[in-house]
């Protein structure tokens, strides 16, 4: 399966499953503790939020932003992310993260577990990408799960890309891109990019602050 296969049915697994998606954070402490961490992180200005999902992390980014523009590919969840999030200062944009572009630059650019979601090949791509919505100044800060995380997950072998099996309430089977990334490993790749990259590893996810190679900036 190439990627764009791969990702179709990624996307397809989010938008029938959007009803589904909020139960880890009921389930998990880990989860909700997490959503805390966004008051130690430097969440600041205009901010762009990509894959926001049903918007677990919209409001808490919005309280301490200038605006918020939270962008995801799935009507279903964006539909979840309007409801969840009253700011006036939020603002949302339905787009494909593979093909869409900022028309601007942000102070912050943050994503939550999406980062995992990016086949090994598009991510020179995206950093790219995330280096070219930034202001001067700007950071990229993201969050995500590590290897220990491969516990809860149904890992599929022989496939060219990191790739899960994640089953819904309807019965129904998706292939899901998950690159579960080693804090150090990311660190010493991003760094090779010329990145400046602080990553604190938890339990089985990470919290991560970026700044971009000065050139793109």
């Amino acid at each position: 399966m190439d990627d764009d296969a791969l990702l179709a049915e990624q996307l397809a697994y989010y938008r029938a499953g959007a009803a589904e998606y909020d139960r880890p954070y009921t389930r998990h402490q880990e989860l909700r503790d997490l959503l805390a961490t966004v008051d130690d992180l430097p969440i600041a200005g205009d901010v762009l939020e990509l894959a926001c999902g049903t918007g677990q992390w919209t409001p808490r980014l919005a309280a301490r932003a200038r605006s918020v523009t939270a962008v995801d590919a799935a009507p279903e969840t964006l539909a979840l992310a309007r409801a969840r999030t009253a700011s006036p200062a939020v603002r949302f944009v339905r787009a494909d993260l593979f093909a869409w572009r900022p028309p601007r630059r942000y102070d912050t650019v943050f994503f939550a577990f999406w980062l995992s979601h990016v086949p090994p090949a598009r991510l020179p791509a995206f950093w790219n990408t995330v280096a070219a919505a930034l202001a001067a100044g700007g950071r990229a800060v993201f969050v995500d799960d590590g290897p220990a995380a491969a516990a809860d997950e149904e890992l599929l072998a022989r496939h060219p890309v990191p790739t899960v099996l994640r089953r819904l309430d309807d019965g129904s089977r998706h292939r899901v891109v998950k690159v579960l990334h080693d804090p150090r490993t990311l660190t010493r790749d991003l760094t090779a990019q010329g990145w400046s990259v602080r990553i604190r590893p938890l339990a089985n996810t990470f919290t991560g602050i970026a700044e971009p190679p000065a050139a793109t900036v």
